[in-house]
């Protein structure tokens, strides 16, 4: 019986090496099924006894040559996939979250030192129209910066728009049921769509609850009853004694339409109708 190997094939009666260049060998070991309960590894010497290489450091070279092809193809199929420009642009959102905020804190602080009178009740203000008067009344770098800000601000409004977009095209199914933006937002905590769609709904009802969870486990305070789909109207919307119910109903939802989105990639009618009718259910009072 032959046993196959990257370099040929290999049995009692001698070795049949394979002929072919650093792709086809590629190509030749992704196609290798081997049962490991009869894998029988070999040393370098049995490729070079069978003509593939002349001595070890041959033999390492060819078979490096192979993994680093390989690796890159595995590579270049992950970032073909339809969730993975989505992912870095939700990552992107975020940091521009971030530096908004901060940004915009630092100005206003830096604002006020020389004009007193922009008092506590400006702060309460939406930042973009803070920037505008600042970028009006500053003068010199404060006011380019503000203005630097609004211009990061409408691009960050921009890319909000096209994330809202795309997620219902990659995530239709969950788009429908949570809105493209906070699908999107759920499926980059998971972690892309594939882990989404294998994660339970009690895992996704908590999903971007880290610190409340964490927080649970060493203190032993009350479990978060939902994490990023708090954000769904439906949820956050609820009396405080079915918001839990509200939260286990969407969360088991979102488990099966993450499935569809990666499996099926459209929309389904019925399931989402369906769907929506529970959720809406669980929310009544009687």
């Amino acid at each position: 019986m032959m046993q196959s190997y990257w370099f040929g094939d290999v049995g009692d009666d001698g070795c049949r090496p394979f002929k072919g260049d650093t792709a086809a060998i590629a190509e030749r070991v992704r196609s290798l099924r081997i049962e490991m309960d009869s894998f029988i590894p070999l040393k370098w010497q049995s490729a070079a006894d069978c003509g593939t290489c002349r001595d070890r450091e041959d033999y390492i070279g060819k078979l490096r040559g192979v993994c680093m092809l390989l690796a890159e193809r595995r590579i270049a199929e992950e970032y073909r996939k339809k969730d993975v420009a989505l992912h870095q642009m939700v990552g992107t959102l975020d940091e521009m979250d971030n530096v908004i905020n901060l940004l915009t804190g630092r100005a206003v602080d830096w604002y006020q030192v020389s004009h007193p009178s922009f008092s506590r009740k400006y702060r309460r203000k939406p930042p973009r129209t803070l920037m505008k008067t600042i970028s009006r009344r500053g003068g010199g770098a404060i006011s380019r910066m503000a203005a630097d800000i609004e211009r990061l601000s409408a691009t960050r409004t921009a890319l909000a728009r096209e994330v809202s977009d795309l997620a219902g095209d990659v995530m239709p199914n969950c788009s429908a049921l949570l809105g493209g933006l906070v699908a999107a937002r759920l499926m980059f905590h998971a972690g892309g769509l594939t882990p989404l769609a294998r994660l339970p709904a009690s895992a996704i009802q908590v999903l971007g609850a880290r610190t409340s969870l964490f927080s649970h486990l060493r203190s032993g305070t009350p479990p978060p009853k939902h994490g990023i789909i708090f954000q769904h109207r439906r949820v956050h919307n609820a009396p405080a004694e079915v918001r839990g119910k509200v939260a286990r109903t969407l969360a088991a939802k979102l488990a099966i339409a993450a499935r569809l989105d990666l499996y099926r990639g459209v929309a389904v009618p019925e399931f989402l109708e369906n769907a929506q009718t529970k959720i809406d259910a669980a929310g009544n009072v009687l």
